[in-house]
C-alpha cells in the first residue's frame, strides 16, 4: 500500500519515523538534524525540454508504477515568489505563463508527460491516488482561476474542479489557500485549506463525487487547532497526519476528524511521505531560516 502528500520546498528528506505506534511518541522531542544521511543528491537527473528551466518545485509524488515522478513546478518561476509580490498585468508563477505546470518523468529522468497549461496560478500541493489520478492544489486566486483543487487523469484529462475558481471563501464548497490533498482508499477526498496568516485552517472532507462531508479545524495552537495546514498523508491505518507548519508539528487525525496525536520532533513540516511499510518522511526546509520561534 502506497500513501503520500508531500510539498517539498526543498526536495530533502531529512527525517524518518516508523509511525505504526502514535502512542509511545506523546511526549515533546526537540529536533534533530544530525541523524546519519543514508542518501545521495543527483544533479540534473531529470531533464527539461530544450529552452526550458526548473523554476520553483511546489510538489512531487510517484507514480503507482513505483518508478515514474509527477511534479507539480510553478513555470520557471524562480524562487518563492510570494501573491504579496503579485502585479496587475505581469506574469505571476503561471499565471499568464504557456508553460505545463504538471510534469511526469520516468526513471531514468526523462520527460514522458506534461499538461496545465493556463489553468494555474500558484501550484501547491500534488497527490496521485490509488487509482493514478493526479490531484492539484492552485493555492492563489486570481482572476477567474485559483483557489481550487483539480483532478485530472493520468492522461492530463480533467476530472473535477472542487472550489469557486479565483474565489476566495470559508464555505463548504470553497477554500482561501488550499495547500494540500490526500485522498483515501475508498476515494474521500481531503483537502487542507490555508496557508498562514488570514487564510484558512481546516481540514475539509469530501465524498469520491465531490460533495462535502465536514469540516474541522481552526486557527490556533491548541490540539485540532491549526496555523497553516501546509501538509497531508495518510499511513496504512488510514489515520491523517497534517503538517501543522505555523505550529511547527504533525497532527495525527482519523478520518472523522477526532483528534489522536501531535509530534513537535520534526520542526517545521513542509512536507510529509509516508511510505508501505509506515516510515515517515518530513521535509522541514525552513527550521530557523524563516520564521525565528522555533528550532
Amino acid at each position: 500500500m502506497r500513501h503520500q502528500a508531500r510539498h517539498p520546498l526543498a526536495l530533502v528528506v531529512i527525517a524518518t519515523l516508523a509511525v505504526a505506534g502514535t502512542e509511545a511518541l506523546t511526549q515533546v522531542v526537540a529536533p534533530t538534524n544530525s541523524a546519519p544521511n543514508p542518501y545521495r543528491t543527483i544533479e540534473g537527473w531529470a531533464k527539461m525540454p530544450d529552452g526550458r528551466i526548473w523554476g520553483s518545485t511546489a510538489a512531487v509524488d510517484i507514480d503507482p508504477d513505483g518508478s515514474s515522478i509527477w511534479v507539480a513546478e510553478r513555470c520557471a518561476a524562480q524562487g518563492f515568489i510570494p501573491p504579496s509580490q503579485m502585479r496587475e498585468g505581469e506574469v505571476f508563477n503561471c499565471d499568464g505563463s504557456n508553460l505545463d505546470p504538471i510534469l511526469k518523468f520516468d526513471s531514468s529522468g526523462k520527460l514522458v508527460k506534461s499538461f496545465g497549461a493556463g489553468m494555474f496560478v500558484f501550484p501547491h500541493g500534488l497527490h496521485v491516488d490509488f487509482e493514478g489520478n493526479i490531484w492539484v492544489t492552485d493555492g492563489v486566486g486570481r482572476g477567474a482561476k485559483g483557489q481550487t483543487v483539480h483532478k485530472f487523469s493520468p492522461d492530463g484529462k480533467l476530472l473535477m474542479t472542487l472550489g469557486k475558481p479565483g474565489k476566495a471563501g470559508a464555505g463548504p464548497d470553497e477554500f482561501n489557500a488550499p495547500s494540500a490533498v490526500a485522498v483515501a482508499r475508498n476515494g474521500d477526498i481531503f483537502v487542507a485549506d490555508g496557508h498562514g496568516g488570514d487564510t484558512n485552517a481546516r481540514i475539509v472532507k469530501f465524498s469520491k463525487d465531490g460533495k462535502f462531508i465536514k469540516t474541522w479545524g481552526k486557527k490556533g495552537s491548541a490540539p485540532g487547532e491549526m496555523d497553516g495546514p501546509h501538509t497531508l498523508a495518510m499511513d496504512s491505518r488510514g489515520r491523517l497526519f497534517l503538517g501543522d507548519r505555523g505550529n511547527n508539528r504533525i497532527q495525527i487525525f482519523d478520518q472523522d476528524g477526532n483528534f489522536i496525536d501531535q509530534w513537535a520532533q520534526f520542526s517545521r513540516p513542509s512536507g510529509i511521505f509516508i511510505d508501505r511499510n509506515d516510515i515517515i518522511y518530513v521535509a522541514d526546509s525552513e527550521s530557523e531560516s524563516v520564521s525565528k520561534n522555533h528550532p
